[in-house]
């Protein structure tokens, strides 16, 4: 009798047949789209009262500062309790925010403080979603599904975080706050609804953590110190956008460089995203899981050699392109960082790995809106874009020297939550 081989493709992992897993994506779709579209439409709002861009500043700082002060104790909650029930109760959090924002819309509050404390509740809201999101998926796809899991998110989230606000900017312009934030609520009782049907099939048993909230956060800092694969996959988000991120800087390009006007500056900062978007596509359905630390260097290799380009540009077509190429990479590193961090980290540990990351990658984020701001008003926004590429090209350099064993992961199975490699820095 003739033998024969098993199809790859049937023995291929499809997260999409797990339990579960679609309501929980489409549960944090939703909650997505309502964060997205609250975040434009409560700028405009303020601003609108106020006509003071440095209200706008406060919007950003009302939800920044409380989410930071609470990333770690959240991650520390997450970590002692059930991660699905945090998460339910930080969405009734986001949805009571909006109810507030509702409420002032409805009653034409023209005192701007109001909204400022509403955002306070967001932000402390968002402490808990995002860490508790990046901790419970773990809990619901087995491990050998989690990196198309990962795949899949991202990309349904940065697609998300595209037409959000332009849903925002139409509802606004349909229906004002009232019809806005109406929606927002309606989509984060959905998502909350949605969440409570998600079975929680692989979550290992809890442990009795330490004591005291002070020897569970040095403990969570201590294993990221001690595993070089965390440690350096969290150091090259950080350094690579804060110090390689051009988007600060398109206003300004599209204006001055490649005089496009707002038309054009439109669409560089949707190059990045399509570019994200595509690569996304590819890998939720053939996600890659092989040298996948060297190729996460050399994607952001890449990220520096394409915001290179653009820097140096002056073609509007060339630009995009570079932008588009940014984007791709970044995605392609985007992916193989959370699958790295998540198979790296044990259960147990997972809060506190996420806040930690989650903080970087704020920090990153807003620090690098500043650093490319403060740098153009130093140096001139060619030169700043330039020094900020080069310096992301040297950063990948250098840890990937650093981090020998973060460079030669093949599988994400083979970042293992007990192996412990070389000391972190081997320059």
């Amino acid at each position: 009798m003739a033998s024969h081989s098993p199809d790859p493709s049937l023995s291929r992992p499809n997260v999409y047949r797990q339990p579960g897993f679609l309501p929980f994506v489409i549960a944090r779709l939703i909650a997505v789209f309502a964060m997205q579209i609250q975040a434009i439409v409560v700028a405009w709002q303020v601003y609108e009262i106020t006509n003071d861009p440095l209200s706008l500043a406060y919007v950003g700082l009302a939800q920044f500062v409380p989410m930071v002060l609470l990333l770690m104790p959240a991650g520390d909650l997450i970590d002692r309790f059930d991660r699905k029930r945090i998460l339910a109760l930080a969405w009734s959090g986001a949805a009571l925010c909006s109810a507030a924002l509702w409420w002032l819309s409805v009653t034409d509050a023209e005192d701007v403080y109001w909204f400022y404390l509403a955002l306070m509740l967001y932000g402390s809201a968002r402490a808990f979603i995002g860490t508790s999101l990046q901790s419970l998926l773990p809990q619901i796809v087995p491990r050998d599904h989690l990196a198309q899991a990962i795949a899949t998110n991202s990309m349904i989230m940065r697609a998300a975080t595209i037409l959000g606000p332009v849903m925002g900017g139409v509802l606004f312009a349909l229906g004002g706050g009232e019809l806005t934030y109406s929606v927002c609520l309606g989509c984060f009782l959905g998502g909350l609804g949605l969440l409570l049907r998600v079975p929680v099939l692989y979550a290992e048993k809890r442990q009795i953590l330490e004591a005291t909230a002070w020897k569970r956060f040095t403990a969570g800092i201590s294993f990221i110190r001690s595993r070089p694969i965390i440690l350096g996959t969290i150091s090259l988000d950080l350094f690579a956008v804060l110090l390689g991120g051009v988007v600060a800087l398109l206003p300004i390009y599209a204006k001055e460089v490649l005089q496009v006007g707002p038309e054009g500056l439109g669409a560089l900062r949707s190059a990045m995203a399509i570019g994200e978007i595509m690569v996304g596509i590819y890998l939720s359905a053939r996600p890659f899981n092989r040298n996948v630390g060297r190729t996460m260097f050399i994607a952001v290799a890449i990220f520096g050699v394409a915001n290179l380009v653009f820097a140096l540009s002056t073609l509007f077509w060339l630009s995009f392109g570079a932008l588009m190429v940014a984007g791709a990479a970044d995605m392609v590193s985007m992916y193989i960082r959370s699958a790295l961090i998540q198979f790296s980290t044990p259960d147990t540990m997972r809060g506190r790995v996420n806040a930690v990351n989650m903080l970087f990658i704020g920090s990153s984020n807003e620090l690098g809106v500043f650093r490319g701001g403060t740098s153009a008003a130093w140096f001139g926004v060619v030169p700043a874009a330039v020094i900020g590429s080069l310096c992301t090209l040297g950063v990948v350099s250098g840890l990937a020297l650093g981090f020998k064993s973060l460079r030669q992961v093949n599988r994400f199975e083979d970042a293992s939550p007990a192996s412990r490699a070389e000391s972190p820095v081997q320059l």
